[in-house]
């Protein structure tokens, strides 16, 4: 989000209530945190390589999806070997590729792959419909109410490791 810091440091400034999240949907936000703690557990087997793939449907015009960035972002934050994500396949080292897949009806699908000559880790969050989404935004907007400063889902949910 280009903005957010103009608006975190508004929000500040008025001593009013901001709330940010990429995603909304608490099992997504829930899988953010499963995404990370696996690619920190990953990080010293360099046999494998890892890799994202994300569906949505054909009206989605951004590609790849804030979450996918978001899961991105939590890989590279953990894997030093990794510095970027790129939005196709790759067998660069330093780059995380992420494939972004747009099909009729779909509401979203998020999978991290860690790929060796071995075996497959897989980690996916599928969408049923765009309900989850709501209800989080219904969630974080009465959990928000009486509130002062910038926040997250993180805080909203309680995670903090």
């Amino acid at each position: 989000m280009k903005k957010k810091k103009e608006l975190e440091e508004l929000c500040r400034k008025n001593g009013s209530a901001f709330f940010y999240a990429s995603n909304f949907s608490v099992g997504v936000n829930l899988f953010f945190h499963l995404n990370k703690l696996l690619a920190k557990i990953m990080n010293p087997f360099s046999e494998y390589e890892v890799s994202m793939e994300e569906i949505h449907h054909k009206q989605k015009l951004d590609a790849p999806s804030g979450t996918a960035i978001t899961l991105a972002e939590g890989i590279i934050d953990a894997t030093p070997k990794i510095n970027s994500w790129v939005n196709q396949p790759t067998k660069e080292k330093s780059l995380l590729g992420i494939t972004s897949k747009r099909l009729d009806a779909v509401p979203g699908t998020h999978t991290v792959y860690y790929n060796s000559s071995v075996d497959t880790i897989e980690i996916t969050h599928t969408a049923h419909s765009r309900e989850g989404f709501a209800k989080g935004a219904v969630v974080a907007a009465e959990w928000l109410v009486g509130k002062k400063g910038v926040f997250g889902m993180d805080d909203m949910l309680k995670i903090n490791y």
